[in-house]
C-alpha cells in the first residue's frame, strides 16, 4: 500500500472516530435550559452512567492513537523515482507487446499464404 493510501485510510479512521465521539457526547450530555421562559428539561436517562464517564476517555485515547499513527505514516519518506521506474517498466512492456504483435502478424500472414496454397 502506498503512502497516499495509508494517509487516506488514517484520515478516514480519524474522521470516523471524531464523528462517533461527538455523537456519543451529544447523546449522553445532560439537557440544559436555554432560557428562563422554558420549562426545566427532563432528565436524560443514560443506559449506564459509569460507562459514560469512561467513554470520553477511551474515545479521546483512540483519537490520539489514530493521530499518532497518521503522523508516523506522514513522516515516512516518499519513494523517490517510483514514478520514473513505473514509466520505464510501461515503456518496456509496450516494446515487448509491439515485438509480440509483429511476430503474431507474421505468423498470421504465413498462415494466410499457406491457406491460399491449400485452396
Amino acid at each position: 500500500m502506498d503512502i497516499i493510501s495509508q494517509l487516506q485510510e488514517q484520515t478516514n479512521k480519524i474522521a470516523a472516530l471524531t464523528f462517533n465521539t461527538f455523537g456519543a457526547l451529544q447523546r449522553h450530555s445532560p439537557a440544559l435550559r436555554l432560557s428562563q421562559n422554558y420549562p426545566e428539561p427532563p432528565a436524560n436517562p443514560t443506559e449506564d452512567a459509569s460507562n459514560f464517564t469512561e467513554q470520553p476517555k477511551l474515545m479521546s485515547a483512540a483519537l490520539v492513537q489514530a493521530a499518532k499513527q497518521f503522523n508516523a505514516v506522514a513522516a515516512l519518506p516518499l519513494a523517490s523515482g517510483v514514478e520514473e521506474a513505473q514509466l520505464k517498466r510501461i515503456a518496456e512492456l509496450q516494446a515487448e507487446n509491439d515485438t509480440v504483435g509483429q511476430e503474431l502478424q507474421r505468423q498470421l500472414e504465413a498462415a494466410e499464404e499457406e491457406l491460399k496454397l491449400v485452396h
